[in-house]
């Protein structure tokens, strides 16, 4: 007996769907027949168009990393926090929940990921130099934030960037936010309260 199953096009939809974060088997083939389903058959081209839109102009803030369609992120561009405090953190994707407490006006730098040997990823691969270069800029930061995972490799590169910092710019207070995060866990896991917290009750390093 022939086995049935969906047709190919189908399938191979809900193959690249599985290929997002989050999505299951399951999930995937769901939203792949929600997509050709119905009545509405302008979902998968509704779709395309803004994944495409998305990708042709969505990139990285020539200055802190974080996602934007002009050249410089409105948080960059914003000149009232020129001279205010920088604060460092792992991944683009980091800077918003930040930014939705409301507790910080200042910049931000996404360093593009954390050092972690096991990963092969050491200090070349984070963009360390652009965050020496910002620290020298005129006018410079009046402190360093480190908001960094409370992980193991979250707690070596906030130690590493701290040495580096304190070596090369003595005068500028080097902070780290406070231990408001849970152990091993990330910034895009705390709620709104938790970052507000650990921002507000952040200590000095060295």
């Amino acid at each position: 007996m022939t086995r049935i199953d969906h047709p190919e096009p189908l399938k191979r939809l809900a193959v690249q769907l599985r290929r997002l974060p989050g999505i299951g088997p399951r999930g995937a083939e769901r939203i792949a027949l929600w997509l050709l389903g119905g009545k509405d058959r302008t979902r998968p081209g509704d779709l395309a168009a803004a994944v495409k839109e998305a990708a042709d102009s969505v990139h990285s803030c020539v200055q802190c990393g974080f996602l934007t369609d002009t050249p410089m992120c409105a948080i960059c561009a914003d000149e009232s926090r020129a001279a205010g405090p920088l604060c460092v953190v792992e991944q683009a994707t980091d800077i918003l929940p930040l930014e939705r407490t409301g507790v910080f006006r200042g910049r931000y730098h996404a360093l593009g990921g954390r050092l972690s040997p096991l990963d092969h990823v050491g200090p070349d691969d984070l963009r360390i130099p652009a965050l020496l270069v910002r620290c020298r800029s005129t006018p410079a930061p009046s402190e360093i934030i480190l908001a960094l995972g409370a992980d193991v490799e979250g707690e070596a590169t906030a130690r590493y960037l701290a040495e580096i910092l304190h070596g090369e710019f003595p005068p500028l207070p080097i902070t780290r936010i406070a231990q408001g995060l849970p152990a091993g866990g990330g910034l895009e896991s705390a709620d709104e309260l938790t970052l507000a917290r650990a921002l507000s009750g952040r200590v000095v390093i060295g």
